[in-house]
């Protein structure tokens, strides 16, 4: 079973990507954005145009331009990026007569979204428990 798809894994690997060059100001040209994620490039260009129209990236027209994160990555939310892409997250699509189960998979749901509501930023946390991880097995 996937709770996301590709389109949700994708999309949030470039605005994870986007989110590191933030501090800079300056647009990030999608062939970048796409090697370093290990995206292909036109699948990239639908997912940023998604993303774009929800109004998380911008983008920069020319030579020196690209896309770039519309907001702080402080301010982005995983679960909006999620949503935007992927619609609301389900366990399940299928009603069942069962009330115990349909409670169930609702407070499933409020549990992911919990989860996932965290920010951009947040993905400090984990860059800094991977840093830690590496030091303790050299």
């Amino acid at each position: 079973m996937t709770l996301l798809s590709s389109k949700g894994t994708y999309g949030l690997l470039a605005m994870y990507e986007l989110s590191k060059e933030y501090q800079y100001k300056k647009p990030v040209k999608i062939k970048d954005v796409a090697q370093r994620a290990d995206i292909p490039q036109n699948y990239l260009e639908q997912l940023l145009n998604t993303l774009k129209k929800d109004g998380f990236v911008k983008s920069v027209r020319g030579a020196y331009g690209g896309y770039m994160l519309a907001s702080d990555p402080s301010d982005i939310r995983v679960i909006d990026i999620l949503k935007s892409l992927e619609g609301d997250i389900r366990v399940s699509e299928t009603k069942t007569k069962n009330s115990v189960l349909e409670l169930f998979f609702k407070d499933s749901e409020e549990r992911l979204e919990k989860i996932f509501d965290i920010s951009l930023a947040d993905f400090e946390l984990y860059e800094q428990k991977l840093s830690n991880q590496l030091c303790y097995t050299i």
